[in-house]
């Protein structure tokens, strides 16, 4: 019999602020057990940080054995009781006994049995060695027999582990899943009556009640309140105090900020499912296959799930839908700053959060402050004005203290103007989004912020910080600071204001076109509505100081977006624009005049599929560092941009026909690749052709790193005719009519060949010896043969004594 759950606690248990002092007590029979399967199991048990009484280890010398056992016991969140076959035996055993099942009913201790060597049937029925050792208590412990006896059979009615059973009877095995699931049903041994939490406990008791746990049923509770006034403290720990009592928990943190991530839902849903079911992974294609599985496979699991942080009702539908989605006995607590989302979910209860009084206000100052749990006589009247301005926010008092208010200003004003202007934007703009995300590096460089150094300035001055997911944050009150300073003394003005997004740029939309926007510096735009697009930029067309905007419209294919012919305005001269985010913009015939921007340096077009003509004067461009134009399928005229000498990036996928509307470009003389500075081309998705490499033999590219031709219509790819000599790597898949690919250059590293169905050669590669990853999946005609020459080659190369990557699946037809 394998560990199937724990005891549960029965209605009546109370909830106490007690401190666990240990997290396991063990109860054996020393002869049988103390020098092998306990002490074999104990070790373990401290290896993994789990803090274990067992009475030769850790009781003290001279000590009545009797009180101290019964203390630890009591101070013990789980007993394990080794029955072993002269368990029995021992009265002092069957004493130990008792009283944790005492424990068990009256303080919701957690019980597991082992059945060492011995059946669970008798120890219940006291056959066989228990049955021969109550003979003899009989005689002599009359008075305890009956209470020994119960207390047997309501342990060995405890779902336990039978070590004979166990992984076979592994003993090494069988303590590594004890161990584990021991582990896995731990909570935290510190109180929430911590110290450090001040005010704590009393919200806990008065929160407690709200709960009705000895009821039985499901219940939703809303824990509501202000940024920063302590929800998430309550609701952990009333999670710490409780979790030990449900089948499975989880503690789902910033759902708000999680939300907003691509597929975040999605993964919030996994999390829900992995941390409840305790499985490694679990993957949830859509949202509402999520909802299914939730629903499904909680349905009769008694659970507790926090949900912390969340601001849209939405979310809740698909975290947890309804009460029946889970069962018998669960809690399901919701954190939010917003009412509406609780009882537009209708929630059970709508607990308020209750901020500081000025006692607790002034002791959790003080316990931040420099001083220690004393302000000193320095800090005493800034201290009282501290707290005061903070009215009881416990956020707020944990930060603004005077150590904190001193190092936050000297930390800013310390500043260089550009480590100011990048903070800033973080700030404003990407808080929550993945740190050296290629996008949003692109756009801080083009503002000329050095961002790799300057993210990191920041970081060692407390203002941002790198999540463990990657992940840009910062305090709610330091990004509320940078707003203020965005905002300036015009916080209902918008326009006067430095950067403008979201709800900013629709009021900016619905004034004057006309009228001056000299302030704004950077634009972000993320809009549904379809009738939007076309007023924004009329205003954008007015902002002289503008340094990037992002325009994100989500039309319809069949929407048509008319620019206005004054964006960008040749007239105004947008000298400081240098990047441009245009995903599904440009959904008119061509776009604008690029007179008005020369020193534009990164230009993005993403799924413009009506846009036939990119206007001339983006040739004209000369600064122009990384040019990306996907999906854009009536895109017939491109013009050269020769004069682009600093060319780092061209991605070129899925716009028809590269070359046959560019005629004048790539097969003139001067092709605009010329450009020595090029390390990344993708020209996927492009229908080139034989032909069409054959026409580029010109190309002199001495600094391409990266090459994406996948999804072309090569027939065979013949690489001595480009001059590629630091090309490393290169991605030819879905080139289904790809027969051969010849002299590949002495420099290439990785080479992804995925689904090439026709390829039957590779050619020599023994000249490439730094060749490390080569990627085969899928159809292909090479054959094992041909896949053992190109492993062998790589094998005799420089790379084996590093690393090498090598996967190949090949079939005939």
């Amino acid at each position: 019999m394998s560990m199937a759950s724990s005891s549960s606690s029965p209605s009546d248990v109370t909830f106490s602020s007690e401190v666990w002092k240990y997290h396991v007590f063990l109860s054996f029979r020393g002869e049988d057990t103390r020098k092998t399967f306990v002490d074999h199991l104990y070790t373990a048990l401290e290896q993994q940080g789990i803090f274990t009484y067992k009475d030769d280890e850790t009781l003290p010398w001279g000590e009545s054995i009797g009180p101290s056992l019964v203390t630890a016991i009591e101070e013990s969140q789980i007993a394990i009781i080794i029955f072993s076959k002269n368990y029995a035996d021992s009265s002092w055993c069957l004493d130990e006994l008792v009283h944790i099942i005492k424990c068990k009913d009256t303080r919701g201790q957690i019980v597991m049995p082992i059945f060492y060597d011995v059946d669970p049937s008798e120890v219940r029925k006291q056959k066989h060695k228990y049955g021969e050792a109550f003979v003899k208590h009989e005689l002599k412990n009359k008075t305890k027999v009956e209470s020994w006896r119960k207390a047997l059979v309501d342990a060995s009615n405890i779902s336990g582990w039978e070590t004979e059973y166990v992984a076979n009877g592994h003993e090494s095995k069988c303590i590594k899943e004890i161990v584990d699931t021991i582990s896995q049903r731990l909570q935290p041994i510190t109180s929430s009556g911590d110290d450090n939490l001040v005010g704590v406990e009393a919200r806990m008791e008065h929160f407690m009640p709200k709960l009705q746990i000895e009821f039985g049923g499901k219940r939703m509770i809303g824990i509501w309140g202000v940024g920063g006034g302590g929800k998430t403290t309550l609701a952990s720990s009333v999670y710490d105090e409780i979790s030990s009592k449900f089948d499975g928990c989880c503690f789902l943190k910033n759902i708000r900020e999680e939300s907003s991530n691509q597929n975040g839902l999605e993964r919030l849903q996994e999390q829900i499912l992995c941390t409840v079911l305790k499985q490694k992974q679990l993957n949830v294609g859509r949202v509402e296959e999520g909802r299914h599985m939730i629903k499904d496979r909680l349905h009769h699991r008694k659970v507790l799930i926090v949900l912390d942080d969340v601001d849209n009702l939405e979310h809740l539908e698909q975290l947890d839908g309804s009460r029946d989605w889970f069962g018998e006995g669960s809690r399901i607590l919701i954190t939010t700053r917003d009412e509406h989302v609780l009882t537009g979910h209708k929630v059970d209860v709508i607990h308020n959060i209750s901020l500081l009084n000025n006692d607790e206000a002034m002791k959790l100052f003080c316990k931040h402050a420099p001083c220690g749990h004393k302000p000193i006589e320095d800090y005493k009247l800034l201290s009282k004005d501290v707290v005061a301005y903070a009215g009881g926010l416990p956020l707020a008092l944990r930060i603004l203290n005077a150590n904190i208010l001193e190092k936050l200003k000297i930390s800013f004003d310390g500043l260089k103007t550009v480590e100011k202007q990048l903070f800033l934007d973080i700030a404003c703009f990407f808080r929550g989004h993945d740190y050296k995300d290629e996008k949003i590096m692109m756009i801080l460089d083009a503002c000329g912020y050095h961002p790799v150094i300057g993210i990191k300035v920041l970081v060692q001055n407390t203002l941002i910080t790198i999540t463990e997911n990657g992940r840009f944050d910062m305090h709610d009150m330091v990004q509320e600071m940078a707003h203020y300073i965005v905002t300036g003394e015009h916080p209902k003005n918008p326009e006067k204001h430095s950067r403008v997004w979201k709800e900013d740029v629709l009021q900016i939309c619905a004034m004057d076109a006309t009228m001056n926007l000299d302030k704004i510096e950077a634009i972000y735009v993320e809009s549904p509505m379809a009738d939007e697009p076309q007023r924004v930029l009329q205003v954008v067309a007015n902002m002289k100081k503008l340094r990037w905007i992002d325009l994100r419209f989500h039309l319809a294919e069949a929407e048509l977006v008319i620019l206005p012919e004054n964006f960008p305005p040749r007239e105004l001269c947008c000298l400081t624009l240098r990047f441009l985010n245009a995903k599904q913009l440009w959904e008119g015939y061509k776009t604008p005049d690029f007179y008005g921007i020369p020193n534009l340096e990164r230009f993005i077009v993403v799924g413009s599929r009506l846009l036939e003509e990119i206007h001339p004067t983006f040739g004209l461009l000369e600064k122009l560092v990384c040019v990306e134009i996907r999906n854009c399928d009536n895109l017939q005229i491109f013009p050269s941009i020769i004069r682009s000498k600093k060319l780092k990036t061209l991605v070129f996928s899925n716009c028809g026909s590269f070359y046959n509307f560019l005629p004048n470009t790539v097969k003139h003389t001067e092709g605009w690749f010329l450009s020595g500075c090029l390390r990344k081309l993708n020209l996927s998705f492009c229908e080139l052709a034989d032909g069409d490499i054959r026409s580029a033999a010109g190309w002199e590219l001495p600094n391409l790193k990266e090459l994406n031709l996948a999804t072309n219509k090569f027939v065979q790819l013949n690489f001595s005719l480009l001059r590629l000599r630091r090309l490393k790597w290169l991605n030819v898949s879905h080139c289904i009519l790809l027969v051969q690919l010849l002299e590949l250059p002495s420099s290439i590293a990785v080479v992804i060949a995925d689904e090439c169905w026709s390829l039957e050669s590779f050619g020599d590669i023994s000249n490439c010896r730094w060749l490390w990853k080569l990627s085969l999946l899928g159809k292909n005609k090479l054959g094992p043969l041909g896949g053992d020459i190109l492993l062998n080659c790589m094998l005799q190369g420089n790379a084996k004594a590093y690393f090498i990557s090598f996967v190949l699946r090949f079939m005939e037809s």
